[in-house]
């Protein structure tokens, strides 16, 4: 039996080296050992233990890192090289002497033994433990009940002497279509940014195919009938449709019903001085009859612009909306869209007062950031630039690698 007592690291390193490797140093290190023997051969019998140093340890591990098939980020190989320069032990037990009679010899078989354990110990981490480390960062996860979000690689990781570079698709899908592709015609990230230990860019195809994905599901749409529209625009929507009201007499008295719908899926405009969504829509007015068909009023065409503060809060990437700009107009005529412009200024007060905090509320939640467990963002800031932004922030390990490693732990 063999336990490691005390692990001392005078001097360890950890750097990039290009093209996929990650390169681990430890020099100079001590380690102290005890080792349990108890033997029984005919008549010889023996038990005590063996505590042991080594100094003078030094080893060379290279890492290799690649995208695997489902597009994780693994460490698909290493290599390692480990030598002990000097080594001392002390002996006790029932045949002490004889032990520290033959102690050259043992000590040199016990150096070349630990030596040659060293490479196998750290195999086994690297390609084993810290790959299913690596195995708790998403790839391909639900978002909610309509959409879902890829997270893989798309080509290995390419690494310069001082940075690590993974290139994420980072595209939403629908769930009822989740093999469908979204052509991508944004413009490349490209990050400059060094102050903080890693940053995250987000390009506008990010945002554009987490609409149009919400678009396909049909969830682009709000209802308001009865007592949800607010009691102000509906004295002022009965009084604008007052004369196609009176016309339908039986219904003079029926609830109004609002209906908002996207027309066709959201862009997303990232600038230096901001981020906004442009969105168009469709509004139809309609009575609702007891028991008789809906009486439509009106359908108006909307042309909103929003304005979007995007915010790192723990490992989710939120966004908070905000109405910048709205215009209403007729799809049937002129003359309508002039008599629509009453309309202007209490639709704008409903879509603030009554929309946008519904619409608020769905993006609450936000999307994960691809991290391993245990390993948290702090200090985070977001920069736009011209078609993407960026979020900068350190690393903090909220739990210790060994409890991540150890709950993972293939059997």
């Amino acid at each position: 039996r063999v336990k490691v007592m005390d692990l001392q690291l005078a001097f360890s390193d950890l750097h990039f080296q290009p093209q996929q490797h990650l390169v681990f140093n430890i020099s100079n290190a001590s380690i102290s050992l005890r080792f349990r023997r108890q033997l029984l051969y005919w008549f010889f019998y023996d038990i005590g233990s063996i505590n042991a140093s080594a100094d003078g340890v030094h080893i060379h591990t290279v890492l290799q890192l690649a995208k695997d098939e489902a597009g994780r980020l693994k460490i698909s190989n290493m290599t390692c090289n480990a030598s002990i320069a000097r080594m001392h032990a002390g002996f006790s037990g029932t045949l002490r002497t004889v032990y520290e009679f033959l102690s050259t010899f043992i000590i040199t078989g016990m150096r070349f033994l630990l030596s040659q354990q060293i490479c196998p110990s750290l195999e086994h981490a690297s390609l084993v433990l810290l790959n299913s480390v690596l195995d708790t960062v998403p790839v391909r996860n639900y978002v909610d009940e309509h959409i879902g979000i890829d997270y893989s690689l798309l080509r290995d990781p390419a690494i310069s002497t001082d940075t690590l570079d993974l290139d994420f698709k980072g595209m939403f899908f629908p769930r009822a279509r989740e093999n469908q592709e979204l052509e991508n015609h944004a413009v490349e990230p490209v990050i400059k940014e060094t102050e903080r230990m890693v940053y995250v860019a987000f390009s506008e195809y990010f945002f554009d195919s987490a609409m149009h994905s919400y678009f396909q599901a049909g969830v682009l749409a709000i209802e308001l009938q009865g007592e949800k529209v607010p009691k102000d625009l509906e004295v002022l929507l009965r009084a604008t449709f007052f004369g196609t009201i009176f016309m339908q007499s039986p219904a003079v008295d029926a609830p109004l019903r609002l209906v908002l719908q996207v027309s066709a899926p959201p862009r997303c405009i990232i600038k230096p001085s901001g981020t906004s969504v442009s969105v168009s829509a469709f509004l139809n007015i309609s009575l609702v009859p007891p028991g008789r068909p809906a009486i439509q009023l009106s359908s108006m065409a909307m042309e909103t612009k929003l304005s979007a503060k995007v915010f790192l809060q723990g490992k989710a990437l939120r966004v908070q909306l905000d109405l910048r700009r709205f215009r209403i107009y007729s799809k049937q005529s002129a003359l309508e869209s002039l008599a629509l412009f009453s309309l202007q200024a209490p639709l704008k007060t409903l879509l603030q007062l009554t929309i946008m905090p519904i619409i608020n509320e769905r993006t609450k939640k936000g999307v994960q950031i691809p991290l391993p467990e245990g390993m948290d963002f702090t200090k985070e800031v977001v920069t736009n630039h011209a078609g993407f932004l960026t979020v900068g922030a350190d690393l903090h390990f909220s739990k210790g690698l060994r409890e991540v490693i150890e709950k993972y732990r293939p059997a």
